[in-house]
Protein backbone atom coordinates (compact mmCIF):
# COMPACT_ATOMS: atom_id res chain seq x y z
CA UNK A 1 0.00 0.00 0.00
CA UNK A 2 1.30 3.47 -0.92
CA UNK A 3 1.40 5.97 1.92
CA UNK A 4 -0.27 9.28 0.92
CA UNK A 5 2.39 11.23 2.84
CA UNK A 6 5.19 9.46 0.96
CA UNK A 7 3.43 10.13 -2.33
CA UNK A 8 3.05 13.84 -1.52
CA UNK A 9 6.71 14.12 -0.46
CA UNK A 10 7.76 12.38 -3.67
CA UNK A 11 5.65 14.76 -5.79
CA UNK A 12 7.16 17.77 -3.99
CA UNK A 13 10.68 16.40 -4.51
CA UNK A 14 9.89 16.04 -8.23
CA UNK A 15 8.73 19.68 -8.41
CA UNK A 16 11.88 20.84 -6.62
CA UNK A 17 14.04 18.88 -9.04
CA UNK A 18 12.17 20.42 -12.00
CA UNK A 19 12.99 23.93 -10.76
CA UNK A 20 16.61 22.96 -10.13
CA UNK A 21 16.83 21.48 -13.63
CA UNK A 22 15.55 24.82 -14.96
CA UNK A 23 18.37 26.49 -12.99
CA UNK A 24 20.79 24.03 -14.60
CA UNK A 25 19.51 25.05 -18.05
CA UNK A 26 20.15 28.69 -17.12
CA UNK A 27 23.68 27.81 -15.94
CA UNK A 28 24.39 26.29 -19.36
CA UNK A 29 23.88 29.77 -20.86
CA UNK A 30 26.91 31.13 -18.97
CA UNK A 31 30.00 32.14 -20.86
CA UNK A 32 32.53 29.52 -19.78
CA UNK A 33 35.53 31.03 -18.00
CA UNK A 34 38.41 29.13 -16.39
CA UNK A 35 38.39 31.42 -13.34
CA UNK A 36 34.66 31.36 -12.56
CA UNK A 37 31.82 28.93 -12.01
CA UNK A 38 28.77 28.73 -14.27
CA UNK A 39 25.74 28.84 -11.97
CA UNK A 40 22.01 29.09 -12.57
CA UNK A 41 19.20 30.19 -10.27
CA UNK A 42 15.39 30.16 -10.26
CA UNK A 43 13.27 32.03 -7.70
CA UNK A 44 9.66 30.99 -7.05
CA UNK A 45 7.15 32.18 -4.47
CA UNK A 46 4.13 30.59 -2.85
CA UNK A 47 1.38 33.19 -2.68
CA UNK A 48 -0.77 34.06 -0.84
CA UNK A 49 0.14 31.21 1.53
CA UNK A 50 3.06 28.85 1.88
CA UNK A 51 0.98 25.89 0.66
CA UNK A 52 -0.11 27.77 -2.49
CA UNK A 53 1.27 26.45 -5.80
CA UNK A 54 4.66 27.88 -6.80
CA UNK A 55 4.81 30.96 -9.02
CA UNK A 56 8.09 31.47 -10.89
CA UNK A 57 9.38 35.01 -10.40
CA UNK A 58 12.74 35.01 -12.17
CA UNK A 59 15.78 33.14 -13.39
CA UNK A 60 19.38 34.22 -13.51
CA UNK A 61 22.80 32.91 -14.37
CA UNK A 62 26.39 33.91 -13.78
CA UNK A 63 27.64 36.86 -15.83
CA UNK A 64 24.19 37.35 -17.39
CA UNK A 65 24.07 41.02 -16.43
CA UNK A 66 26.93 43.53 -16.83
CA UNK A 67 29.79 43.25 -14.35
CA UNK A 68 31.05 40.13 -12.63
CA UNK A 69 27.52 39.14 -11.62
CA UNK A 70 26.37 35.92 -10.00
CA UNK A 71 23.22 33.88 -10.67
CA UNK A 72 21.41 34.55 -7.39
CA UNK A 73 22.12 38.29 -7.47
CA UNK A 74 20.87 38.46 -11.07
CA UNK A 75 17.66 36.57 -10.26
CA UNK A 76 17.04 38.82 -7.23
CA UNK A 77 17.64 41.98 -9.25
CA UNK A 78 15.04 40.80 -11.77
CA UNK A 79 12.51 40.33 -8.95
CA UNK A 80 13.34 43.83 -7.67
CA UNK A 81 12.80 45.18 -11.20
CA UNK A 82 9.24 43.82 -11.47
CA UNK A 83 6.87 46.72 -12.11
CA UNK A 84 3.48 47.19 -10.48
CA UNK A 85 1.93 46.18 -13.81
CA UNK A 86 4.02 42.96 -13.82
CA UNK A 87 2.93 42.17 -10.27
CA UNK A 88 -0.74 42.94 -11.04
CA UNK A 89 -0.63 40.56 -13.99
CA UNK A 90 0.40 37.71 -11.69
CA UNK A 91 -1.16 38.63 -8.34
CA UNK A 92 -4.23 40.71 -9.24
CA UNK A 93 -5.34 44.27 -8.59
CA UNK A 94 -3.82 44.48 -5.10
CA UNK A 95 -0.39 42.95 -5.65
CA UNK A 96 1.91 42.35 -2.70
CA UNK A 97 5.27 44.09 -2.54
CA UNK A 98 8.31 42.21 -3.79
CA UNK A 99 9.57 42.28 -0.20
CA UNK A 100 6.46 40.38 0.93
CA UNK A 101 6.64 38.00 -2.02
CA UNK A 102 10.25 37.10 -1.21
CA UNK A 103 9.29 36.09 2.35
CA UNK A 104 7.53 33.09 0.78
CA UNK A 105 10.24 32.49 -1.82
CA UNK A 106 12.17 29.37 -2.60
CA UNK A 107 15.52 29.79 -4.33
CA UNK A 108 16.84 26.99 -6.54
CA UNK A 109 20.52 27.33 -7.27
CA UNK A 110 22.88 24.92 -8.95
CA UNK A 111 25.70 25.76 -6.53
CA UNK A 112 25.89 26.94 -2.94
CA UNK A 113 25.46 30.73 -2.81
CA UNK A 114 28.82 32.40 -2.29
CA UNK A 115 29.84 33.80 1.08
CA UNK A 116 33.04 35.40 -0.23
CA UNK A 117 33.62 37.39 -3.42
CA UNK A 118 37.18 37.92 -4.62
CA UNK A 119 35.84 40.75 -6.84
CA UNK A 120 34.79 42.82 -3.83
CA UNK A 121 31.09 42.61 -4.74
CA UNK A 122 28.57 41.58 -2.08
CA UNK A 123 28.22 37.79 -1.62
CA UNK A 124 25.04 36.12 -2.83
CA UNK A 125 24.36 34.56 0.59
CA UNK A 126 24.16 38.10 2.01
CA UNK A 127 21.73 39.16 -0.73
CA UNK A 128 19.47 36.17 -0.05
CA UNK A 129 19.57 36.90 3.67
CA UNK A 130 18.67 40.56 3.03
CA UNK A 131 15.83 39.45 0.75
CA UNK A 132 14.54 37.29 3.63
CA UNK A 133 13.85 34.25 1.42
CA UNK A 134 12.29 31.21 3.06
CA UNK A 135 14.24 28.28 1.61
CA UNK A 136 17.23 27.58 -0.61
CA UNK A 137 17.48 24.37 -2.64
CA UNK A 138 21.09 23.71 -3.64
CA UNK A 139 22.47 21.34 -6.25
CA UNK A 140 26.08 21.15 -5.06
CA UNK A 141 28.36 22.63 -2.41
CA UNK A 142 30.81 25.16 -3.81
CA UNK A 143 34.19 23.43 -4.15
CA UNK A 144 37.30 25.16 -2.85
CA UNK A 145 38.63 25.90 -6.35
CA UNK A 146 38.74 29.65 -5.62
CA UNK A 147 37.56 30.33 -2.06
CA UNK A 148 36.22 28.51 0.99
CA UNK A 149 32.46 29.02 0.84
CA UNK A 150 30.15 28.97 3.84
CA UNK A 151 27.04 30.43 2.18
CA UNK A 152 24.70 27.59 3.18
CA UNK A 153 25.87 27.71 6.79
CA UNK A 154 25.56 31.49 6.90
CA UNK A 155 21.98 31.34 5.60
CA UNK A 156 21.01 28.43 7.86
CA UNK A 157 22.40 30.28 10.88
CA UNK A 158 19.85 33.07 10.41
CA UNK A 159 16.93 30.70 9.75
CA UNK A 160 16.78 30.11 5.99
CA UNK A 161 15.97 26.46 5.41
CA UNK A 162 18.67 24.77 3.30
CA UNK A 163 17.79 21.70 1.22
CA UNK A 164 20.50 19.85 -0.68
CA UNK A 165 19.32 18.07 -3.85
CA UNK A 166 22.24 15.67 -3.86
CA UNK A 167 20.91 13.49 -6.69
CA UNK A 168 21.97 16.20 -9.19
CA UNK A 169 25.23 17.24 -7.50
CA UNK A 170 27.52 15.67 -10.12
CA UNK A 171 25.59 17.28 -12.99
CA UNK A 172 25.60 20.67 -11.28
CA UNK A 173 29.35 20.48 -10.64
CA UNK A 174 30.07 19.50 -14.25
CA UNK A 175 28.06 22.48 -15.49
CA UNK A 176 29.72 24.80 -12.97
CA UNK A 177 33.21 23.82 -14.06
CA UNK A 178 32.47 24.17 -17.78
CA UNK A 179 35.53 25.79 -19.37
CA UNK A 180 37.86 24.99 -16.46
CA UNK A 181 41.16 23.21 -16.97
CA UNK A 182 41.01 19.54 -15.97
CA UNK A 183 40.71 19.16 -12.22
CA UNK A 184 43.07 16.79 -10.38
Amino acid sequence: MVDAGDLARSAHRFTHLEFLREAMEAACKCEALPGAFSVGCVIVTHWPELHSPPIKLSTGYSRELPGNTHAEANALSKVDALSTADLMEVFGQQPPSTKDILKNADVYTTMEPCSVRTSGLSPCANALIEANVRRCFIGVKEPTDFVVCEGAKKMADIGIEIIWLEEVADECLAIARKGHPLQP
